[in-house]
């Protein structure tokens, strides 16, 4: 380990943190409804969109009509995607002329795009045509993102409303949020990026000579847009294959630093509003140190891993920490830190191979994963899950104290505890289940590069990556088959709409109850007990249900790595 690397993490979080009030009052101003500046601009745009779909913003919807009308926009969507992809080789924007995609990949890309995981059984160069990329795939990388600041937004008025039967409107939550706020950040980064090397052209192959005098075909596109939104809604579904490790993609250290904040910005500005909605600020603050606290643990372990190397190399006379899978441009450094901001923040975008980095360097990104996207997590769907687990720890809390468990000014009772637990269940039912099928059946034991616990960390990594909705891989898994499309597909939409719907009724709930004011009995959730109380229950729970399923795998790999066998 290096002071240059300690120095970006440290400057990577110092940046965040002085950004999480002024991205927070913008998310609040949209979470409220109000005007904003670019209301001028963009205000006759939301009103010609409510007046063409024929809605009316300011109808408030119940949870469950709230539901109903997130879950068939998604699955609309989902299917004009899948026709898309499927009718690629005759509609427009292909120059280069590249055939339908195979209904079976077809299913797996529609559904993970849909659901923010943005999972990549395919190369994108290679596969999608321009138009595929920006009308099939791109549009999703803004809505869904959109839909999950949304449903985040719900769930805030649950807490922050007394005897409501509504939780917003759906429709109004969603358009806002796009045009308000994905959208003029990532026009701003899009600049950013073609100013910084990044192409975004409508254009097809261009061929060049390269110093040898050979001649090499290089694919372009519209990538800089897509670039934008990928991090700004922790979506990571790359136009290359190679992803963030692509000079195309990702083209210097600047780029590479302001892909990493764009992935947490939003995620940190989302914990400050939720302290303003429900009239405590420190409120989110207290949830934004527990997610820091996460964050930087997991980032000192894979950092400590991968700058002290590979013990069987060092016998070898090879000095110096694990390179490969790395980019040389960023180094170790950068790429530990890469690995954990987009693993805790369910974005799929990777400037390294995961697939390389050494057995409990892997670790931590698939453990983040594991945690149910409370680490930071997914635009809007990083908080909502870190609400879950602190329903579930003041509830822990109520017990200490002896009283009904209160949070925010609500009672927290069996209902909510148990729609909680329901909806925390979804990840180790569905990743362990396919985890262990995918490990006896022979379709999904022709997966994996390699064998033994690495293979097995490579269909697990697969499983975790799709249910928490994160899109990143152990790049070792032959993912694109019938068996892994057909499963992960399945498991990325679970993962997704199967903690959702349980969390608006949470939201519901909450919305009907009265106020209730603080007491000398009520547990502080507001100090460093409240904080420390947070961080156990989340590593308990995910530690007692995923702690076999890692020594079976990246564990096992590192004390085999020890003993000098490599997998």
């Amino acid at each position: 380990m290096t002071l240059q690397g300690w120095i970006l993490i440290v400057a990577f979080t110092g940046i965040l943190l002085a950004l999480t009030k002024p991205v927070g009052l913008w998310l609040f101003a949209l979470y409220e409804g109000r005007r904003t500046p670019l209301h001028a601009v963009l205000g006759p745009v939301e009103t010609g969109f409510y007046k063409l779909a024929g809605i009316d913003p300011n109808a408030e919807q119940s949870w469950r009509r709230y539901a109903v009308h997130m879950v068939n926009f998604n699955f609309a969507l989902l299917l004009f995607t899948y026709a898309v992809l499927r009718l690629q080789g005759v509609l427009p924007g292909n120059p280069q002329g590249l055939a339908g995609v195979g209904e079976h990949l077809s299913f797996n890309t529609a559904i993970s795009f849909t659901a923010n995981t943005n999972w990549q059984s395919y190369g994108g160069e290679s596969t999608m045509s321009n138009l595929s990329q920006m009308l099939g795939l791109t549009i999703h990388n803004f809505l869904s993102a959109a839909t999950g600041i949304a449903l985040a937004f719900a769930l805030f008025r649950g807490f922050a409303r007394r005897s409501a039967a509504t939780i917003g409107n759906f429709w109004a939550d969603a358009t806002r949020i796009t045009l308000y706020l994905l959208l003029p950040i990532c026009v701003a980064l899009t600049i950013f990026y073609i100013a910084s090397g990044v192409p975004q052209t409508l254009g097809g192959v261009v061929d060049v000579s390269t110093l040898e005098g050979a001649k090499q075909s290089i694919l372009l596109g519209p990538v800089a847009s897509q670039e934008a939104i990928k991090m700004l809604g922790t979506n990571g579904g790359g136009f290359f294959n190679a992803n963030s490790a692509h000079p195309f993609e990702n083209p210097t250290a600047l780029t590479n630093l302001v892909q990493m904040l764009s992935i947490f910005l939003i995620g940190f500005g989302l914990t400050w509003c939720f302290g303003k909605a429900v009239g405590n600020t420190r409120q989110g603050w207290a949830i934004l140190s527990a997610m820091l606290i996460l964050f930087l643990v997991g980032v000192t372990i894979t950092y400590w891993q991968e700058a002290a190397g590979n013990p069987i190399l060092h016998e070898l006379g090879v000095s110096g920490g694990n390179m490969e899978g790395k980019e040389v441009r960023f180094g170790i450094a950068a790429s530990a830190l890469f690995s954990i901001v987009t693993t805790a923040a369910s974005c799929g975008a990777v400037n390294a191979m995961h697939d390389s980095f050494t057995a409990l360097g892997g670790m931590i990104p698939l453990f983040n994963m594991q945690l149910g996207e409370v680490v930071v997590g997914g635009v809007g769907a990083g908080i909502y899950g870190f609400l879950l687990f602190a329903i579930l720890a003041v509830f822990v809390a109520g017990l200490m104290v002896g009283r009904t468990p209160e949070y925010v000014g609500k009672k927290i009772e069996a209902k909510e505890v148990k729609l909680a637990v329901l909806a925390i269940a979804v990840l180790p039912l569905i990743i362990l289940g396919f985890t262990s099928l995918s490990s006896v059946a022979e379709a999904g034991l022709a997966g994996p590069l390699n064998k033994g616990p690495h293979g097995f960390s490579e269909i697990l990594y697969a499983f975790t990556s799709a249910v928490a909705n994160n899109g990143s891989a152990f790049a070792g898994l032959t993912a694109n088959t019938p068996w892994y499309n057909a499963l992960l597909g399945v498991a990325m939409w679970l993962g997704r709409f199967f903690i959702i719907v349980p969390m608006l009724a949470i939201a519901g709930s909450l919305a009907a109850k009265k106020y209730t004011p603080e007491s000398a009995g009520s547990f502080p959730t507001t100090g460093g007990l409240w904080v420390g109380l947070l961080v156990g229950i989340i590593l308990i729970l995910g530690g007692l249900t995923f702690l076999p399923s890692l020594a079976l795998g990246p564990i096992a790999d590192h004390l085999a790595m020890i003993r000098g066998q490599l997998f």
